[in-house]
């Protein structure tokens, strides 16, 4: 199906991106709390199974079982292979730091972009953009600051997770054109599924009924909030909507600060300001340089 041009509906485009980012962070705290008892791969892979419910339902919207079908199998298991790697770093992750400073090393993912751009995608990156990429590392320096040695290593886990979030996003840009997001996102969901189930013989533990209800939350959120980042772009255009994803911060501060206790300080406000700028800045200059394309 085309994509309409233009926006169909602004508000409610941005209404879906907030909304999906509260969701996808409400699921990152469950996660965290998640990890304090349960292996990475096992709380992976029971989310992934509750996933399929919304993505399933996304599926049926989008025209059936043509919708899941998969042309670009290659392309599309290293796409799987780098969102299995970004979501075992990231879980880890979340049980070594506060919500909040995982979710601002996320905000890397557009800077990284651009940074591998220019030799994995042939793109041509001015110097307006290096600056900005390099301002986004230097908010992550803030990040991670010379404090203990504990902290330096952990946040290399988020930084992981954001590299390999990344080059997903670089394959997704290739196959884009050929690949339905209803059929990315269930291929993608089902790889990180098995690669949980691979794990089982490093020693899962029974989940009591409550944790498996709050893994079946995790899953439900997790895809339903796919879905509705998905139905941001399609009622307005990604310049107006992309944005509005940073306001998951806000999410991660107050469900840290509600749950965890944790409130940033002041270095994570200044690590996060600069990487969300660098990164606002990457978005503003992709899509003049789109738009000139596109006259050319």
């Amino acid at each position: 199906m085309p994509r309409p041009s233009g926006s169909l509906s602004p508000a409610k485009g941005i209404a879906c991106a907030i909304g999906g980012g509260a969701l996808l962070t409400l699921n990152d705290g469950v996660m965290k709390w998640l990890t304090g008892g349960y292996p990475t791969g096992e709380i992976l892979f029971v989310r992934g199974a509750f996933a399929f419910i919304p993505i399933l339902y996304l599926a049926w919207r989008a025209g059936g079982r043509h919708a899941l079908r998969i042309r670009s199998l290659g392309a599309q298991s290293a796409r799987a292979t780098c969102l299995i790697v970004s979501a075992f770093l990231y879980v880890t992750a979340l049980k070594y730091l506060p919500l909040a400073d995982v979710v601002a090393v996320t905000f890397m993912v557009p800077i990284i972009v651009t940074a591998f751009a220019p030799p994995i995608l042939g793109e041509h990156v001015g110097w307006r953009r290096w600056t900005a990429v390099i301002v986004g590392f230097l908010g992550i320096l803030l990040l991670v600051r010379p404090t203990s040695e504990a902290l330096q290593i952990a946040i290399m886990l988020p930084l992981g997770s954001a590299t390999a979030s990344a080059f997903r996003d670089i394959i997704t840009r290739r196959i884009s054109t050929s690949e339905t997001s209803t059929a990315t996102v269930a291929f993608t969901n089902g790889a990180v599924m098995l690669a949980g189930l691979v794990t089982l013989p490093f020693g899962w533990i029974v989940p009591s009924w409550l944790d498996i209800g709050l893994m079946a939350v995790g899953g439900i959120m997790f895809g339903a909030a796919h879905f509705l980042y998905i139905e941001s772009l399609r009622l307005a255009e990604a310049v107006l909507v992309t944005p509005f994803r940073y306001f998951n911060m806000v999410w991660a501060i107050l469900f840290g600060l509600l749950v965890w206790g944790d409130f940033p300080d002041i270095w994570i406000f200044a690590g996060t300001a600069l990487i969300i700028g660098s990164g606002l800045y990457v978005m503003r200059r992709e899509a003049r340089h789109h738009q000139r394309s596109g006259r050319a």
